[in-house]
Order: C-alpha cells, then sequence, then structure tokens
C-alpha cells in the first residue's frame, strides 16, 4: 500500500521573453557580453532552452549559434556539453562559459563573423508562476495528471525544480519519495538526463515509469 502524504500541488509557469538590447556578431562579442549580461539572460539561453519544442542538435543556445550560425561546431561541442544543473549558481556557469569560449579564441583567434540579421540577441525571461488548480494525492491521480497536464507545468516541476531542490532532484521524484515512499519509482524519475530529450519525450517516460509502479503495485494487493 502506499504511504499517504502530502498532496502534490501543480503549478503552471509562463515565460515572457524581454529584449536585453545586446548582441552578438562574433565570438568574442558572445564572450564579452556574456561576461556583463544580468543573470537571467544567462539563464534564458542556457536553462530554458528546453522549453524549445523541437529538437535541436545542442543544448542552449550559445552552442546552437556557435554551431550552426558561426560554424565553429568544435567550439559548439565544447559548449554543449555543459550541464547546466552541475553548477552551484548561474554566476559560476557565466563563469564556465566564458573560459570555454576564451580557451578556443586562444586556439584560434581570428574566427569568422556571421551576415547581418544573424547575430545571436540575448534575451531574458520573466517567469510567472501559479496554481494550475491540480492537487493529486496518490499514484494513480499522478499518473493521469502527468499525461495532460501544460508543457510550462511540466518544464517547472522537472526542470525548474531541480535547481531548487538542487543535489539533481525535482519536484516529482522529490514528492514520490517523501510522500508516497517511492524511492525506486523516485530514482528513476531523478535519472532522467534532462538534456537527452524534449519536454514530450521526458512526459512520456515520467508517465510509463509511473504505469509501471501502479500495474506493479495492483498486483501485490492482496484479495
Amino acid at each position: 500500500m502506499e504511504k499517504s502524504g502530502e498532496p502534490f500541488q501543480f503549478k503552471q509557469s509562463v515565460s515572457i521573453i524581454k529584449a536585453t538590447g545586446k548582441k552578438a556578431k562574433n565570438l568574442r562579442e558572445l564572450s564579452d557580453v556574456i561576461e556583463v549580461v544580468n543573470s537571467e539572460s544567462i539563464y534564458h539561453h542556457v536553462y530554458q532552452y528546453f522549453l524549445k519544442g523541437h529538437i535541436l542538435e545542442y543544448t542552449n543556445d550559445f552552442a546552437q549559434w556557435a554551431g550552426v550560425s558561426l560554424e565553429e561546431r568544435t567550439l559548439a561541442e565544447h559548449l554543449s556539453s555543459l550541464d547546466p544543473y552541475a553548477f552551484k549558481d548561474i554566476e559560476t556557469l557565466r563563469k564556465k562559459l566564458i573560459e570555454i569560449i576564451d580557451d578556443y579564441l586562444d586556439k584560434f583567434p581570428e574566427p569568422r563573423g556571421v551576415m547581418p540579421g544573424d547575430e545571436l540577441f540575448f534575451n531574458e525571461t520573466v517567469t510567472l508562476v501559479f496554481p494550475a488548480g491540480i492537487w493529486v494525492r496518490n499514484l494513480a491521480e499522478f499518473f493521469t495528471a502527468i499525461r495532460f497536464i501544460d508543457a510550462g507545468c511540466l518544464y517547472y516541476h522537472f526542470y525548474e525544480g531541480r535547481m531548487r531542490t538542487g543535489g539533481g532532484s525535482d519536484d516529482f521524484s522529490k514528492w514520490l519519495e517523501g510522500a508516497l515512499d517511492k524511492k525506486d519509482l523516485a530514482q528513476k524519475i531523478r535519472a532522467i538526463d534532462p538534456q537527452l530529450y524534449t519536454l514530450e519525450q521526458i512526459r512520456g517516460l515520467i508517465a510509463k515509469a509511473v504505469e509501471e509502479e501502479v500495474r506493479s503495485d495492483m498486483e501485490v494487493v492482496p484479495l
């Protein structure tokens, strides 16, 4: 039988994108702007990259621009290999981004620029969070909800949750382990790599893991 704990409240996040007025047309300008732009812009271009609804070759806007617009694919791969959730804060991530770009510039000091219109325009995000009006109290209710919640809701709890809770965790696995005592299930969800899948693929992986757990629980219910 499931442990009974606090219900899980789904929350919705909506992102409003604002232009910073800053842009880069080559790698030197990219490094310079990353150094001075506000943390909300770094957050937008790295963490919120995963809100894009289609599969891209790289895992953040900086890598995508370097690889596609500048055709600096080696640099793009280095930038793309960064796990943003491995950094304690955005300032530490900022320093690492600059370090990677500057190291590349030391080896290739005359990088190409882009044509007008293909610059990287720096944006930032204002995120609004509010209750989605959905509460779940057990695994079956969670399974139903996870299949139909809005993408912004899934992003908030799975991606942004990793920043709030720390330790590579997320809101779903934290609740499943703490409220329902589903440690193995929580670990399965926690182990999903956020950089390898789209939001909808992650939804499917979570739903599959939960469904298997629900079926397992039904098989052991005594007559």
